[in-house]
């Protein structure tokens, strides 16, 4: 744990209160982006994140100085998001053979939604992250779980197996499993993994629009700045199926969530 972060830990055990919402600030947004990677859907991600931050700070007092701050965060949200039950999201779980019919379904040259470049560029980024996020919806959720923390935020066994409370040996094998078969579906189906698919974002936009997935007047992914369609050519050193999840930007917290938060803190004595 870095010196700032235990402080700020330490502080907030004592009764710190300003303390305390450093250390949310500090953590934040790494569980909200854990919780959307394993919901898909922000405004469920937004109230799953808000119930782990507030796990964390009622429990704070448990926290045993041995491990990592973070890797404790961590595995106090996987425990909320594995246990988490009436998932919206859950609508979009299907399997693997769902997912390729979806993806084939309805396949276009042409754009008819919109030919304002501006407009065709972000709806394209919405697509190719609500797609590849989409997909991880295919893997159960432990399955699930392990992708995201070994191969997006890139923790080994050691370390994973300790979130999950798990063994190394369990979690190399789960994770096999799981990078498996995401590797064989992007390999097969698409086409920024490979050029040979037929499948391009790009094709995908009036269907999914049409059938309410995406809504292009309120885009739950893409950023004016920022397009990582764009930035996985320029990836060499990792695999494309990798790139691919590894390319989508962090998103930040909702600020509504830190104002409820903060209401928390000061209402409740720790």
């Amino acid at each position: 744990m870095n010196d700032k972060l235990k402080i700020l830990v330490e502080k907030a055990n004592s009764g710190d209160k300003k303390s305390l919402e450093k250390v949310v600030i500090e953590i934040k947004d790494l569980v909200y982006n854990l919780a959307l990677k394993m919901l898909l859907i922000p405004e469920e991600a937004k109230d799953a994140t808000q119930e782990i931050l507030i796990k964390v700070i009622t429990h704070l007092g448990t926290f045993n100085y041995k491990s990592q701050f973070k890797t404790w965060v961590y595995r106090v949200a996987t425990n909320y998001l594995l246990t988490h039950k009436e998932k919206k999201s859950l609508v979009f779980s299907m399997s693997f053979d769902e997912y390729s019919i979806l993806i084939d379904s309805c396949q276009s040259d042409v754009v008819h939604y919109t030919q304002n470049e501006g407009e065709l560029s972000l709806l394209e980024e919405e697509v190719k992250v609500s797609c590849t996020q989409g997909l991880l919806m295919c893997l159960n959720s432990v399955d699930r779980m392990v992708y995201v923390l070994s191969e997006i935020l890139e923790f080994d066994s050691i370390e994973g197996a300790k979130i999950l409370d798990i063994t190394p040996e369990n979690f190399r094998k789960k994770l096999s499993r799981a990078r498996a078969k995401i590797r064989n579906f992007l390999n097969n189906k698409c086409g920024l993994v490979n050029s040979n698919n037929p499948c391009r974002c790009s094709k995908k936009i009036d269907f999914l629009i049409n059938q309410d997935i995406i809504n292009p007047k309120e885009l739950r992914f893409a950023q004016h700045s920022k397009r990582s369609i764009d930035l996985i050519s320029k990836i060499k050193l990792l695999e494309d199926t990798v790139s691919v999840y590894q390319t989508v930007p962090n998103f930040k917290t909702p600020e509504a969530i830190i104002k409820e938060i903060q209401k928390v803190i000061h209402a409740v004595n720790f």
